[in-house]
């Protein structure tokens, strides 16, 4: 780097081409290539290789086995260090001098990031289950609601960050390094917390500030199962550069390794659009559709769904452009009455344990981690339900409630679902969004409401494509916590709502053909591990007698696996508890436990580490530990205890 910090990567090279140089494709990532991604990683770039790119995949400065520290996700050093590769990659005798940029989740961000920077290399990326704003639609605040995996997330880096280098690739200096990572290891939580409206620290990193600096072709893909599913349609709608988008059933994974199936032939589109914007080969892809996209079927909600009925469309307009449905003013608990609310208002339930059967943000474990039948959380919810449908219905794009409501305190947040109301009684989630209700007017300048005074609220519920047949019926709920999903407001708040219209978008998709990226899922060659355990996922929600709380608790267990060419064993689980009390916002708390292991013959370490969240009226509180250990000796302890004051959540 720039600086002379030296970033480890690893190389796939198609066999000719240091006589013939290709393009290159770069994947930058603290995720660990040598044990975190290394599977998925050789599955995917192996397979361009072999069909003429040279791929990197680097490790971020301070994870892996790179040099440095991490301070923080997407800052500007890591995005400059990026650019440095880029330049870098140009001056190999390999590569052509055209390269491309990939990456799911933080590789889908920091994609977009330095393509706005405008690297004069960087011809193309392919943006996977990313974000264009990092406030309002990220895994930090949703509509300036504080989301819960904010504190998963951070307990999950605390745990990543803590491994050393391996000493066969970083020598024999591992240790100094890892004790270095170690005393220098960032909290994050406590980072984003200081940062509770949309603020300059926000700003940086989200491309929608400016749409218009992206000159790269863009290629957007998502998943409906995904907590991204809002940025194909923003890229599409707003960049100047050639973009596409494509959006499928999956969860937070590429579409080609992802659930709910059918996955898709990914790497293979992804070909035609390297192909096209690399190599200067006509693909077509250019006169793809904007948007290729799989309308779901309504089934009946389960933890995990390994298949999701459905059919493929090809779109050529945005999502703001499809007719909107009638119009439905909310009457006295009923969608698409005639008059307004009657009587004068009507209460949103006051409570805190609504919100138990969402599902997670991103899942991706492929364990019971999707939403659930939504009519226990229906039940302590204002709902109002439209009549049985005399037609089928295809809603595709971002549904939008309008309100009028006050509020009795000076902080207050709404969640808003709309569900499908199937004949066999189940209740199942359509969509949702949330609004901070300090945030209606700004994001960056949030104020408190004033008690009792009606205000006209404005919530944009995330994306969907989603087929409801005739004999169903639309739900929509309305609550003012939904925990763990979104972290509490100080106090019970009394809603009230005067009147308001719910805007679908529907779509007659009978004009539009099917498309053809049906092609089956190809990877290349596998990684030489063996699978010594398989991993597994639980959740469990109770109540525990002895706190009078309500818990969920989930386990991931990562599973054991031996690499088979450099002898490297990796083992990780985590366990996170949810607790509150009915009634009582300010019982709300979380506690994470990490575990990470690295083995090779005598060699053994391993990492611990605590992480825990509770709150007052007026501050957070964050715990947190972190143990190293080599065999069963612990070489290394740190603690952290942070009080951060809460402003406007």
């Amino acid at each position: 780097m720039r600086d002379g910090c030296v970033l480890s990567a690893r190389v796939w090279l198609p066999k000719n081409a240091n006589s013939q140089p290709v393009p290159a494709i770069l994947e930058h990532l603290p995720y660990r290539k040598r044990d975190g991604t290394a599977s998925r990683d050789s599955l995917n770039h192996s397979w361009f290789a072999k069909n003429g790119y040279a791929c990197v995949r680097t490790d971020t400065r301070g994870n892996g086995d790179s040099q440095g520290l991490m301070a923080d996700e997407y800052l500007q050093q890591e995005l400059d260090d990026a650019v440095d590769t880029i330049n870098w990659l140009v001056e190999q005798p390999w590569c052509s001098g055209k390269i491309g940029m990939m990456g799911i989740s933080w590789g889908g961000f920091n994609s977009l990031q330095v393509a706005a920077m405008r690297p004069d290399p960087l011809k193309a990326i392919i943006t996977v289950c990313s974000s264009v704003d990092r406030f309002a639609d990220d895994i930090h605040y949703k509509g300036g609601c504080l989301l819960g995996v904010n504190f998963t997330w951070a307990g999950r880096m605390l745990s990543y960050s803590s491994r050393p280098p391996d000493p066969k690739i970083f020598g024999e200096d591992w240790r100094y390094e890892w004790i270095y990572r170690l005393k220098n290891i960032p909290l994050l939580a406590d980072t984003w917390l200081l940062h509770q409206k949309r603020d300059e620290y926000w700003q940086h990193g989200s491309v929608c500030e400016d749409y218009g600096s992206i000159k790269a072709a863009v290629l957007a893909v998502g998943g409906w199962h995904d907590g991204y599913r809002n940025t194909v349609s923003k890229l599409v709608s707003n960049l100047e550069s050639p973009v596409k988008g494509i959006l499928g059933p999956w969860n937070h994974r590429y579409p080609h390794l992802a659930e709910p199936e059918p996955k898709i032939g990914f790497l293979q589109e992804a070909l035609r659009w390297w192909d096209k914007w690399l190599k200067n080969i006509d693909t077509n892809v250019e006169n793809d559709p904007d948007y290729r996209l799989y309308i779901m079927d309504s089934v009946k909600p389960q933890r995990r769904l390994k298949l999701r009925p459905g059919e493929w469309k090809s779109i050529d307009s945005d999502f703001k452009q499809v007719i909107p449905l009638d119009t439905l003013l909310l009457g006295n608990g009923i969608l698409g009455a005639d008059e307004k609310i009657r009587p004068d208002f009507l209460e949103v339930p006051s409570g805190n344990i609504v919100g138990t059967q969402a599902g997670e943000f991103f899942p991706y474990n492929f364990g019971p981690e999707l939403p659930a039948d939504q009519i226990s959380d229906d039940e302590k919810s204002l709902c109002f339900d439209g009549m049985v449908l005399k037609e089928g219905i295809n809603l595709i794009g971002a549904p939008l409630l309008n309100l009028v409501l006050s509020s009795d305190k000076p902080l207050a947040q709404l969640a808003i679902r709309l569900c499908d109301l199937r004949p066999d009684g189940t209740s199942a989630l359509i969509t949702h969004g949330f609004i901070n209700l300090t945030m209606v007017d700004s994001f960056e300048e949030p104020k408190e409401l004033e008690i009792g005074k009606r205000i006209n609220v404005g919530i944009t519920l995330d994306h969907i494509a989603y087929f409801i047949p005739k004999g169903h019926r639309f739900r929509l709920a309305i609550s003012s916590s939904y925990w763990p999903f979104i972290w509490p407001s100080p106090e019970l708040t009394k809603i009230k709502i005067f009147s308001g219209s719910l805007n679908i978008s529907k779509i007659d998709i009978s004009k539009y053909e099917e498309t053809n990226i049906l092609d089956n899922p190809v990877t290349g060659e596998p990684s030489n591990c063996k699978i010594k355990s398989s991993p597994t996922s639980s959740r469990k929600e109770f109540f525990d007698k002895s706190s009078e709380s309500r818990v969920v608790e989930v386990k991931h267990d990562s599973g054991c696996f031996l690499d088979l060419d450099h002898g490297l064993e990796t083992d990780s689980f985590v366990i996170e508890r949810w607790t509150i009390k009915d009634d009582d916002p300010l019982s709300a708390r979380i506690d994470i436990d990490w575990f990470q292991s690295l083995k090779r013959k005598d060699w053994l370490v391993s990492t611990r580490s605590k992480f825990m969240v509770k709150c007052d009226n007026k501050s957070f509180f964050i715990e947190a530990s972190i143990f190293a250990y080599e065999g069963d000796k612990e070489v290394f302890e740190k603690s952290f205890k942070e009080i951060i004051d809460r402003k406007f959540v």
